[in-house]
């Protein structure tokens, strides 16, 4: 496997690539000399040791599925604003809206521990391919080898965490041609430091989101904990800042556009290795469907919310995902029409199956690809249904809990390393932590409506999609009045959306569920029987690919004959990009920066652009203080580049080729969003916060002049009476 990824990353090296969302692995692998040429400053082994496990890419965090990076040697992390969305959610009530006010800690006392937050630092990534595959039987049917692997990993993972603080993920790439078992440092004390309101931190809202010219604001700052002999630990008063080994230095220089900067974080998943009829899918249903369901939630969460103050703050975190989520459909349908992906992906896969037919090594591959092709017919027979119960987590909370209470339960009572990987003992802090999460989620009028919505769809299904449980609790036709009153009686009486209830039925065998008598609990243990069948069949199908999908990926890379980074996966990635803007259309031109006067431009005294009072007045005065760029007379606010970014770079690190922070990644453009199906160097643009606009809010702003210290951008000694 290594010869073949040398072969690749030595071939035909391009001028310069935006493409690619490289592993620490492959950045060594690179031509130094080639890499120095795109404007890194750094030798390559400062970025990643291979032998020593860590690197400059180690200051490159995972923050609960987002990215983040240190920015000093005292724990600072700096990561978006909606990826700690839920700790200042936590901390946030009618009487104290750190939501609308934003927050800064007067000192490190003052800073506001996250429940279940947790910080993972990359400490190694070992090849196991070998070992991963030699455990599947020979002749094993599909479920028999998915079961294998699946058993290998926790061998693995089980083995890996025995040192203490440690999480460690088997992360797969190209649909199961190589494994890698990823050991991080987890880091469980992480404390808000800094989060602007929330009309910076969201300045434009949805109207905004993946839009460019942008003006948002999208960072803030927290600060991880360790215990004082710095061994990673839980949250505790005595605890002290974490040490960071490796942090990126801010720059207050900033950027200019043509600079070389790279993006550092976690991409979450991506779809480039997909068939094209499996891309046709996506487009053809999936996306259609989520924009439907989501849509609907969105509405009734928004209704909902208006109607309470404390129920506005209750659905913000999730109207926000599910905001994010919809638009990001409606973008990737675009995207894939305009970009013409599929019909690339079509051109690309004839030729590669050209190249194969003419070389009988690769016969393999082409049955592989047939049999991709096939599985499809079989998936599209149940779809609807199977498209419901995956999303149930995405309505109703009292019922998804309720149904992750009756796995759970059921789970529980297999050995540990029999069970769904989700309920192993591991998870279960997260788990627990999760559980009493959301109780700030919780809104009884809107769940009562989500839980009327889902029924709805459930009962609207043909007769081969049938959900059961749905059938058994609600009828098999739906009528708004008695649905209604059903929903309303479940509510009534259930335990589930009372805390201390809730916990100690997380901790219940099935028995003592039952025996409760609780109708939304009921619900639930049905439900938990039709997700548990559904996984098996998910399992099936996932052994099925993890067999044909390296075959056909073998013959795509050897074809190829350039570098190939795989898909996303949320592992470590480097992108490499320039600062560059972009033409979204005939006759118009984006340049890459915007500014405070674009801010204020923008401002109507109303949501989504309601510039808070103390930015507007400093902006307005035009204080810039030391953080205006010479060329554009302005506070620089957002800037464009063109790294391979995707979900779960939000936060990352973008730094420039002296390993120093100018900014932090947050979207992507509109036309960029089908990036993930296949990238387009045309529009393939990130939109980042400008390192200089957060140190303008935080200087002039916020006055925070003890963090400005703490970051290195201010010298001197401590004033009297200063923030930080």
């Amino acid at each position: 496997m290594k010869t073949m990824w040398l072969l690749l990353l030595w071939v035909a090296l391009p001028a310069f690539a935006g493409e690619g969302k490289w592993t620490p692995q492959q950045v060594l692998e690179l031509d130094p000399a080639w890499l120095k040429a795109q404007g890194l400053q750094l030798p390559p082994g400062r970025l990643w040791d291979a032998q020593r496990g860590t690197g400059l890419l180690a200051g490159a965090v995972n923050v609960g599925g987002c990215s983040g990076a240190f920015i000093s040697s005292t724990g600072l992390v700096i990561t978006n604003h909606h990826c700690v969305f839920s700790i200042i959610q936590e901390h946030s009530s009618p009487q104290r809206d750190l939501i609308s006010q934003g927050f800064l800690a007067a000192n490190r006392e003052a800073e506001l521990p996250g429940k279940g937050a947790r910080i993972l630092v990359p400490r190694a990534f070992t090849d196991v391919t070998k070992q991963v595959l030699a455990a599947v039987p020979a002749g094993a049917d599909d479920l028999a080898r998915f079961k294998a692997i699946e058993r290998q990993q926790k061998e693995l993972v089980a083995a890996c965490e025995k040192r203490p603080a440690t999480r460690c993920q088997l992360a797969a790439f190209d649909g199961g041609s190589q494994y890698v078992l990823v050991d991080s440092v987890e880091l469980a004390d992480v404390r808000l430091v800094y989060a602007p309101p929330r009309a910076v931190g969201e300045f434009g809202g949805e109207e905004d989101n993946w839009m460019w010219p942008r003006h948002t604001g999208d960072f803030a700052i927290v600060r991880a904990y360790s215990a004082p002999d710095g061994a990673a630990a839980a949250y505790s008063e005595k605890n002290v800042p974490h040490r960071a080994e490796f942090f990126f230095p801010l720059a207050p220089q900033g950027v200019q556009p043509g600079d070389f900067v790279m993006v550092l974080g976690y991409p979450g998943i991506s779809f480039r290795a997909l068939l094209a009829e499996e891309m046709a899918e996506r487009q053809a249903r999936f996306y259609p469907r989520v924009i439907d369901f989501y849509g609907e939630a969105i509405r009734i969460l928004t209704e909902e919310g208006a109607k309470d103050a404390a129920g506005k703050i209750a659905v913000a975190s999730t109207l926000k995902s599910l905001h994010n989520r919809a638009k990001n459909a409606s973008g990737q349908l675009a995207g894939l029409a305009r970009g013409r992906i599929i019909e690339k992906q079509q051109e690309h896969e004839a030729a590669v199956v050209r190249w194969a037919q003419a070389r009988p090594e690769y016969a393999g591959a082409l049955v592989g690809r047939e049999e991709l092709r096939e599985s499809l017919k079989e998936e599209a027979l149940t779809w609807e249904r199977e498209f419901l119960l995956n999303n149930l987590r995405a309505g109703a909370r009292g019922v998804s809990m309720a149904a992750t209470l009756g796995q759970l339960a059921r789970e529980r009572a297999k050995p540990d390393m029999e069970r769904e990987p989700e309920f192993m003992e591991r998870e279960l802090v997260r788990l627990k932590d999760q559980f009493e999460r959301e109780q700030k989620n919780l809104f009884v009028p809107a769940e009562k409506r989500l839980l009327q919505a889902f029924v709805r769809r459930a009962q609207a299904l043909g007769p081969a999609e049938r959900i059961a449980a749905v059938d058994k609790h609600f009828g098999r036709t739906f009528s708004e009045k008695a649905v209604t009153a059903k929903i309303n009686a479940l509510y009534a009486t259930t335990k589930v959306l009372t805390l201390s209830e809730r916990m100690a039925m997380f901790q219940a065998s099935e028995a003592q569920l039952q025996a409760r008598k609780d109708a939304l609990l009921a619900f639930g243990l049905d439900l938990a029987t039709e997700l548990t069948a559904l996984d098996a069949v998910k399992d099936r199908r996932e052994g099925a690919r993890r067999r044909l999908r390296p075959e056909w990926r073998r013959a795509v890379l050897a074809h190829a004959g350039k570098p190939v980074a795989p898909d996303a996966n949320g592992t470590l990635r480097v992108t490499f990009a320039k600062v560059e803007g972009y033409s979204p259309r005939d006759g118009v031109f984006y340049t890459p920066q915007t500014t405070l006067s674009g801010v204020l431009a923008k401002h109507t005294d109303a949501e989504p652009f309601d510039v808070p009072d103390k930015v507007l007045a400093t902006a307005r005065e035009r204080r810039f203080g030391p953080w205006a760029d010479a060329a554009l007379k302005d506070v620089p606010v957002d800037f464009l580049s063109s790294a391979d970014t995707t979900g779960g770079n939000s936060g990352s690190p973008t730094v420039n080729g002296k390993g120093e922070l100018v900014g932090v990644n947050f979207d992507r453009v509109w036309e960029n969003v089908a990036n993930d199906f296949g990238y387009n160097p045309d529009v393939a643009r990130n939109v980042n916060v400008d390192v200089r606009y957060v140190l303008w809010m935080l200087d002039q702003v916020e006055n925070a002049d003890g963090l400005l210290r703490e970051l290195g951008v201010r010298k001197g000694p401590s004033m009297p009476g200063e923030k930080r």
